[in-house]
């Protein structure tokens, strides 16, 4: 019956174009002009643009707010704004945190075709960021809008703690990288704690981790961006570099520590003195050793990484087959997995899977020693950084770490003054 429905379907289809040109338009005589004839774009195309236009508009009213108008109002309600949009009427995809994963496999893969807004995505915030600071953070990323709404009160964590757990999201990133260049896994996707918030529905487990991170939110200004986020590190070093800095006040500072308190990062720095019983060669022994140990650190990261690469490996799926395909001939007693039987099924050649399995072995031997020197890179630069002192007269904001949320804004006096 459906052979015959689309034996009828394909005759009507030819016999409309027969009609067609058996009975051409009419030639009109009285100046009438044919219509253009104008193919629609898709739906998600437009989208997409409206995406880029939404993301450069709400990054552009952060700077005006952030630098001008010193309005924290302003940037709050972009936070709202961020979490329907980008958060549940787009359902959180594609983000910049996940366009990270899309940008390394077109760097190593030159068959990807890196879609325009994918790339757009991903570098309009660090360019913002060079410019700026870590403007995309503040309200415009959904992720950091999202945990900024629900933040009630913040409980200091000890830097010592933080610098600690500051390393995570390098260590997330290098792995992301890692797994994103040797095509086995996008992690960033798989393991995105929000988005089945804002899908209301999907993973069960990372539905409860993403809940569990809000009240965790409520309580801790922005641990997901603080202490996971893979993107924000990136950010964090490009906002360093900004050729604008952020400003509390540009009234002079009264050392009040109210704006201290208030922020929910720990991004501002408190003056410091530089009278200290150090002396200034223990001061940059100090320094020289910490610099020493970097490349030695570094070596000793990317080697340990390196060398367990053949275990790393076994996240891409056709390494873990072949290695279950193997497990079996050799124990031919264990029962048969439902991939290798699947294999089986469909006359999968074990030596053909056998070369890519090499091949995808040979990258992982390369992609391993560079994540692990870059963790230990970052792990190093950290120590050497703890280990410089700085006198600072007033307080600062440290650029790294500041998420522009505007907070210290409305807590410093003079600020309320000037209003």
């Amino acid at each position: 019956m459906r052979r015959k429905l689309l034996t009828l379907a394909s005759a009507l289809y030819c016999m409309q174009g027969f009609g067609e040109a058996r009975f051409p338009k009419p030639d009109f005589t009285s100046g009438y002009q044919y219509p253009e004839i104008l193919h629609s774009v898709p739906m998600e195309q437009l989208w997409n643009v409206v995406d880029i236009v939404l993301l450069v508009a709400m990054m552009s009213v952060v700077v005006w707010a952030a630098y001008k108008k010193r309005s924290r109002a302003v940037i709050y309600s972009l936070s709202i704004v961020s979490v329907l949009y980008f958060g549940f009427f787009r359902s959180g995809c594609v983000c910049s945190v996940g366009s990270i994963q899309n940008v390394v496999l077109a760097m190593v893969d030159p068959s990807y075709n890196l879609p325009w807004y994918v790339l757009l995505i991903f570098l309009l915030p660090i360019i913002f960021a060079i410019l700026f600071g870590r403007v995309f953070c503040s309200g415009v990323c959904p992720l950091g809008a999202l945990q900024e709404i629900v933040n009630v009160k913040n409980f200091r964590i000890s830097r010592a703690v933080t610098a600690a757990l500051s390393v995570i999201p390098w260590v997330y990133l290098a792995f992301t990288i890692l797994y994103a260049a040797t095509r086995s896994q996008f992690l960033i996707c798989r393991f995105d704690p929000f988005v089945g918030i804002f899908r209301l529905g999907g993973d069960f487990g990372m539905i409860v981790f993403g809940v569990a991170l809000l009240i965790m939110s409520v309580f801790v200004g922005r641990p997901f961006c603080q202490f996971l986020c893979p993107y924000g590190a990136l950010l964090s070093v490009f906002s360093s570099l900004s050729w604008k800095k952020m400003e509390i006040t540009k009234q002079p500072c009264i050392s009040c520590a109210l704006c201290d308190k208030a922020c929910p990062v720990d991004a501002i720095r408190s003056p410091q003195s530089s009278k200290t019983k150090e002396s200034r060669s223990k001061g940059v022994r100090r320094i020289i050793l910490f610099a020493v140990l970097l490349p030695l650190i570094t070596v000793a990261a990317s080697l340990f990484v390196g060398t367990n690469s053949d275990n790393l490996s076994l996240a891409n799926k056709k390494v873990y087959l072949y290695e279950q395909i193997i497990e079996k001939q050799e124990n031919p007693e264990l029962e048969e997995t439902l991939e290798v039987e699947t294999f089986n099924a469909l006359g999968g050649n074990v030596e053909e899977l056998k070369a890519e399995v090499e091949e995808i072995r040979h990258q992982y031997s390369i992609y391993s020693y560079i994540a692990g020197a870059l963790i230990g890179f970052v792990i190093g630069f950290k120590l050497l950084k703890l280990s410089l002192k700085r006198s600072r007269r007033d307080y600062e904001i440290d650029a790294s770490r500041c998420t522009m949320c505007g907070k210290c804004f409305n807590y410093c006096p003079q600020n309320l003054k000037k209003k």
